[in-house]
């Protein structure tokens, strides 16, 4: 998987790219990640990549000819490569769009500034708008990086283990069941003896239980679409009486 990340401010991925499993897929070659300065492409003498917005009102606007220069630079070798815009009025960025991205091969992502990029980088060159969020950051950059960590986690051998993927949050749309490890008790609280049995089947049973109990308590909005066998609707049922 390749990305390559069109910033104003390159110095901000130094830290997340550089640590733990991104780093090692990066060392391993199984993902490439290029970063972009958008400065490096504008025109003038002072490198300006924005201007105050036609039509008035506050803040400034991405200029539309440094960007299409970048981006056009980098369609040149990434011919293949699915645009991607980070800006709060794109959709919501969710596990779903990441498993959807993960099958592309290449990934150029605009990270927007200020009050966001010439309407015309959008209309030429920009395939989709994401969003974490309904809420605003101080730029795409943040964005960029979220969306290049939970995409690549979902490539082949990046977690070493493709079922540490596959039981995620939101996954099959629940929310993720608890995790224990040693020791099996600690300041009076135990470890649930099924995990403890070496009954695998009653070990999945529990985990499914516990994934539906936490979902119906954090995130019920989420059972609206979740996978649901019909001893799932039943165990819900019970839990509503409760």
């Amino acid at each position: 998987m390749k990305f390559d990340i069109l910033t104003l401010f390159p110095g901000m991925f130094d830290g997340p790219f550089a640590e733990s499993i991104i780093r090692r897929a990066v060392d391993n070659g199984l993902i490439d990640i290029r970063l972009h300065n958008i400065r490096d492409y504008a025109f003038d003498r002072h490198k300006t990549t924005d201007d105050y917005p036609y039509g008035g009102g506050a803040g400034m606007v991405m200029k539309v000819e440094p960007l299409a220069a970048c981006i056009e630079t980098v369609r040149a070798e990434r011919a293949a490569a699915r645009v991607i815009l980070t800006t709060p009025r794109g959709k919501p960025f969710d596990q779903a769009t990441a498993r959807r991205l993960a099958e592309e091969k290449e990934l150029i992502i605009i990270c927007g500034r200020y009050e966001g990029v010439d309407e015309r980088v959008r209309e030429l060159y920009v395939d989709e708008e994401l969003s974490l969020g309904d809420y605003v950051l101080t730029g795409g950059e943040i964005a960029a990086m979220v969306i290049v960590d939970a995409v690549s986690r979902l490539v082949p051998d990046v977690l070493g283990s493709a079922d540490s993927a596959a039981a995620d949050s939101f996954c099959d749309g629940l929310l993720e069941y608890p995790h224990y490890t040693r020791p099996p008790e600690f300041r009076g609280l135990q470890v649930p003896e099924v995990l403890l049995s070496g009954n695998h089947q009653e070990i999945a049973r529990w985990r499914r239980r516990q994934a539906l109990q936490k979902t119906l308590m954090v995130r019920p909005d989420l059972l609206a679409t979740a996978r649901l066998s019909a001893e799932d609707e039943k165990y819900l049922q019970e839990l509503a009486k409760v």
